[in-house]
């Protein structure tokens, strides 16, 4: 009976393979104005699931089995006007519909999402802002998606409580995010708009051709010389948001005879500053891909990026800052001869090169082999106020210098603390207002004051010392090597099998340079707040305070490194396989990936808090680490009719610590995270989609836990209980382990062309993310040798909400698209459910603990429970406008469109953390429960206010 069950199923199976061999559906696409064949065309079955795209020569086939009957193929690509054909499909018979003709779509809403992306969402780091994904989405016609892209991103909403750690970007199919902070670094690439519009988005952790991906998805941007059209563009954009000014200029050949093809562009974008104050722009990028199709089978391209990026930072203001200067202020800054100068600057140069070979083995298998070099800088400056100078009393040698913080929003220089005292008198008042007034009218870094701290003479008219206050440059200079090889096989008509290899090989040189001096001629390379280690230490002041003790007691000049100075290696190896499964009811996948990451820190300065070598130290190779990491997933789509869809998505994988958390404080020492493990992450979505020619909607519920995270902050404070009274404050690295966060909830999207100029559209997110367990807490510093716990070594936030932008998000609006190629839309968009970043150390045993390691006396739970309560923002609603017009003259395309965002100018908190400098009960509630205020109350990332974008191109 089985052997005859066999032979049925092998007979029915041969029946189908001939069937879809018999019947062909195929043809091209061209330019409608050049006549040049089109790549990357989608070809779409209506009302089924059934598509395909063409390829370099324009060419499309379908290989699955084609329904009888009449059809309608919907041919579309961004950039062009989308067309329907209908044609009938007769049993083993082919249709062959070459010369289908596109003409490019002169209303260029896609120009407008594309820039969406790389500009407004470009670094969002940058600024200190929340990291959101919204970078991730393009295009899309996913409704929530274009949302949560588009709109949802100026309040660092954030698709599924994602950030875009949880996320990969390829650049033809080469991994980009960073093994630092396992972050896209999107400067690497910014300005390259017209250049980036070949992407392929996965959502979730769904089938992928190139990787196995991640839960916020995966964008490939495609930079093949050959899969760009003909033309040129040019455009001119101005905005108030982060840039004033972008000129940009791009070129594509096509595909010449020969069998080459070649792509050009150069941008830039500049700005005094952008909405926040100070927060200078300046930009320059350039794009070169050239691609030689060696024959039929082979094809090489080579892609060259240059994108460098400086951009003048900003960073969170607490309410009394923000009541006194607005939503615009930025303490960083300060007028030097007239000019605007930003202390903080970023200042990103990691070019890019790039050789791809794609090998067409046959008709249904291909090979892809990249390989990739990146190399150049990441560089963050700001004032470092320490220097000193080094004196000799009585046979002591002493440390002379050092200077009061500079911030002019730091917190001596505000009311609040002039009105601190219990019993306060006229005297305080005074001080008061004037510390407000001063404040109010000027409030911007004194650039004169620091450079005359540099610069005073003694009596005899000789210059005092050395630099106390200099322009230190935190950089990362990095060089990374990239292989890979991709394999794609049709296997059978109905299953497809995807494979690759990766290797990544990082280099990262970690040092503090001497930016700028201020006038002054050297600065001591000392730590000026280094302390005694006790009598029972063998060594000195001299020895404790120095960066290098190889080097002691060194004067540096700008340009030198100083403080300190490590190397990170890091090796990468990663295996992906993926079967894809296609029937006529369920498509189906499967994949796995398996691989292994190392790092090591080899410390080229010996620092006198951490002698010697080893893992305690700071000289020499650490401890290599090596984690082996795995992951599975599963999913598919059932098509209940053609209209009708059910889709499940399923996975499980482990993922390495990234080098940020790996190490306690690589700055200093070779020590690693006690505990450090690979994170488990687990997820599944379930959606209902329905598409209609009228509706299109979509359903999804999302769940994804987080088990064995790590995390690391670096702070000040003064409240460390068990340490004795005059030693409880110290800079501090705050370690997290074994964290647990829970995503729950679901998103929905639907639109409705209700004529055929008119488009309704509503889009929604609502979703609860918070920790679920009790993570482990440990404390780390030069000012003391062990890791300092408190209590049972726990922090209580279990069912506290992780912190990054709204969890409930809603959006209604509509488009109206005029047969004269105008076009507008509008969009209002709800949010609310956003939470403050809450103080971990607060939440340890150490709030109710003492200087002396005894519990706090008048200790009251519900006043405490009361002054740990989350801080949960007020909900607000932004509405967006966006149109544009465009001609058609001669052979060129000429238009312009525009957004304004947040066109009621409302004020609105996107993030913000408090502040651990206080961390026990009785400082916290005295300074709580102030009636002038908080001294240090928690500081906020505030929205823009009303912006707006301009843009005018011509293309041809």
């Amino acid at each position: 009976m089985r052997k005859k069950l066999l032979i049925f199923l092998f007979g029915m199976l041969s029946i189908f393979i001939s069937f879809a061999q018999d019947t062909v559906v195929k043809g091209s696409v061209l330019d409608g104005t050049s006549g040049d064949p089109i790549p990357d065309v989608t070809i779409t079955i209506e009302e089924t699931t059934q598509s395909t795209t063409t390829d370099a020569k324009g060419e499309f086939q379908f290989k699955t089995i084609i329904p009888l009957g009449e059809q309608i193929l919907k041919v579309e690509k961004i950039g062009y006007k989308t067309k329907r054909y209908p044609i009938v499909v007769n049993k083993g018979k082919t249709v062959d519909i070459s010369g289908i003709t596109l003409d490019y779509d002169q209303s260029d809403k896609k120009d407008l999402f594309i820039i969406s992306i790389s500009d407004d969402n470009l670094n969002s780091e940058d600024d200190g802002l929340t990291d959101n994904v919204s970078g991730l989405l393009q295009a899309s016609r996913d409704v929530y998606l274009n949302a949560a892209a588009f709109d949802f991103s100026a309040t660092f909403f954030r698709p599924r409580g994602l950030d875009n750690a949880n996320g990969k970007v390829l650049i033809n199919g080469i991994e980009m995010n960073k093994q630092f902070n396992g972050r896209p670094q999107w400067g690497n690439w910014g300005g390259l708009n017209d250049v980036q519009r070949n992407q392929e988005f996965t959502m979730g952790s769904t089938a992928n051709d190139y990787t196995f991906g991640d839960l916020a998805g995966t964008n490939n941007i495609v930079m093949r010389a050959s899969k760009y059209s003909e033309g040129g563009r040019f455009s001119y954009a101005s905005s108030n948001r982060s840039y004033t000014d972008r000129v940009m200029a791009s070129y594509s050949s096509g595909l010449l005879k020969g069998g080459w093809a070649y792509t050009i562009l150069a941008s830039r974008r500049s700005g005094e500053e952008g909405f926040v104050d100070g927060s200078l722009y300046d930009s320059n990028s350039f794009f070169a891909a050239v691609e030689k199709q060696i024959n039929d089978k082979h094809s090489l391209n080579f892609t060259a990026i240059y994108a460098q990026n400086r951009r003048g930072r900003s960073t969170a203001i607490t309410q009394e800052v923000f009541d006194i200067k607005g939503n615009t202020y930025n303490p960083f800054w300060g007028a030097q001869a007239g000019e605007i100068r930003n202390s903080r600057t970023r200042d990103i140069l990691e070019p890019i090169l790039m050789l791809n070979h794609y090998w067409d083995i046959s008709s249904k298998t291909q090979l892809n082999t990249n390989l990739a070099y990146q190399f150049g800088k990441i560089g963050n400056t700001r004032i470092d106020n320490g220097g000193t100078r080094l004196s000799n009393f009585n046979g002591q040698p002493s440390y002379i210098g050092g200077a009061r913080n500079p911030d002019p929003a730091y917190y001596q220089n505000l009311p609040s603390y002039q009105l601190r005292f219990d019993n306060l008198t006229s005297y305080n008042y005074q001080q008061a207002y004037l510390a407000e007034q001063s404040f109010r009218n000027d409030g911007q870094l004194d650039w004169t004051a620091l450079y005359g701290a540099n610069t005073r003479l003694r009596s005899n008219g000789t210059r005092l010392g050395n630099s106390t206050y200099a322009i230190q440059e935190d950089r990362n200079d990095d060089k990374q090597i990239s292989i890979n090889t991709i394999f794609d096989t049709d296997l059978t008509d109905r299953i497809r099998l995807n494979a690759s290899l990766r290797f990544r090989k990082l280099k990262s040189e970690n040092f503090a340079m001497l930016k700028d001096l201020l006038g002054g001629t050297g600065f001591l390379d000392v730590d000026f707040f280094a302390e005694e280690l006790g009598p029972n230490s063998t060594l000195g002041l001299e020895d404790i305070a120095q960066s290098d003790r190889n080097n002691p007691n060194r004067i540096v000049q700008e340009g030198d490194r100083y403080k300190y100075n490590y190397d990170i290696n890091a090796n990468v190896f990663t295996g992906f396989a993926q079967l894809q499964f296609k029937y006529n009811k369920i498509d189906f996948y499967v994949g796995a990936h398996i691989s292994q990451t190392n790092y090591q820190r080899n410390g080229l300065y010996e620092n006198g808090n951490f002698i010697g070598s080893g893992p305690e130290g700071s000289f020499g190779k650490s401890d290599k680490l090596n984690f082996t990491n795995y992951g599975v997933k599963a999913g598919g789509t059932y098509k209940i009719t053609g209209r009708h869809l059910i889709d499940l998505n399923a996975s499980y994988f482990t993922k390495a610590p990234t080098i940020r958390n790996s190490f306690s404080n690589a700055r200093q020492n070779n020590k690693i995270v006690s505990g450090l493990d690979s994170e488990q992450i687990q997820a599944i979505d379930l959606s209902y989609i329905f598409r209609s020619p009228i509706v299109k909607a979509r359903l999804t519920g999302f769940y994804s836990g987080f088990e064995n995270g790590t995390d690391i902050g670096f702070y000040y404070t003064e409240d460390l209980a068990g340490l004795g009274l005059d030693t409880g404050d110290a800079f501090v690295q705050e370690v997290m382990t074994n964290i647990e966060i829970r995503n729950l909830g679901a998103e929905l999207g639907i639109e409705a062309q209700v004529t055929p100029t008119i488009k309704l559209k509503a889009a929604a997110s609502a979703g609860q993310y918070i920790y679920n367990n009790n993570p482990n807490l440990y404390l780390s510093s030069d000012d003391f040798q062990a890791e300092l716990r408190f209590g049972d070594g726990s922090t209580k936030i279990k069912n506290l909400h992780v912190a990054g932008g709204p969890e409930i998000a809603y959006q209604l609006g509509f488009e109206y698209r005029d047969p004269d190629y105008w076009w507008i839309g509008a969009t209002s968009n709800f949010f609310s459910n956003a939470y403050l970043d809450v103080s971990n150390l607060s939440r340890s045993a150490n709030f109710s603990t003492d200087y002396d390691g005894q519990p706090i006396a008048d200790y009251d739970p519900e006043i405490a429970k009361t002054l740990l309560k989350q801080e949960q923002f007020d909900n607000y609603m932004l509405v967006n406008i966006v149109g544009g017009k465009s001609w058609k003259i001669d052979d060129y395309f000429v238009g312009f469109f525009a957004t304004i965002n947040n066109v009621f100018d409302k004020t609105y908190k996107t993030g913000g953390f408090e502040q651990s400098r206080l961390a026990t009960y009785d400082r916290v509630l005295e300074d709580e429960t102030r009636d002038t205020g908080e001294v240090f109350g928690s500081r906020y990332f505030f929205g823009f206010g009303t912006t707006y974008y301009l843009n005018f191109y011509v293309r041809f």
